[in-house]
């Protein structure tokens, strides 16, 4: 069974930071690409960051460019996303998601998690 389990997630001050992590398990960790999607009530989910294993290469949507940061541990199966700067509109939940064998553009993955919530107060 595939379970991707966030932690992190939290209140925080605009301009903050907050670091979420996703602990992967029942899949071949290296083949796979791990992501972070988000998603407000109401509103369709938002591709937030993605990493592959074999080349290291990330994708990361427009919106969050320069203030997030994905990074993984395959010793330890898991993916961080380190979040700056953080503003009103990063509020969301956010959940970690899993595709063979690369991320893709339009940020579509095949296994996900139950999510976190991400609130950024003013």
């Amino acid at each position: 069974e595939v379970q991707l389990v966030e932690s992190g997630g939290g209140l925080v001050q605009a301009g903050g930071s907050l670091r979420l992590s996703c602990a992967a398990s029942g899949i071949t960790f290296d083949d796979y690409a791990i992501g972070w999607v988000r998603q407000v009530p109401g509103k369709e989910r938002e591709g937030v960051a993605c990493i592959t294993t074999t080349d290291g290469s990330t994708n990361y949507a427009d919106s969050v460019k320069g203030r997030f940061s994905i990074s993984r541990d395959n010793a330890k199966k898991t993916v961080d996303l380190q979040m700056s700067s953080l503003k009103p509109e990063d509020t969301a939940v956010y959940f970690c998601a899993a595709v063979a064998p690369r991320c893709y553009s339009d940020f579509d993955f095949d296994y996900w998690g139950q999510g976190t919530q991400v609130t950024v107060s003013t």
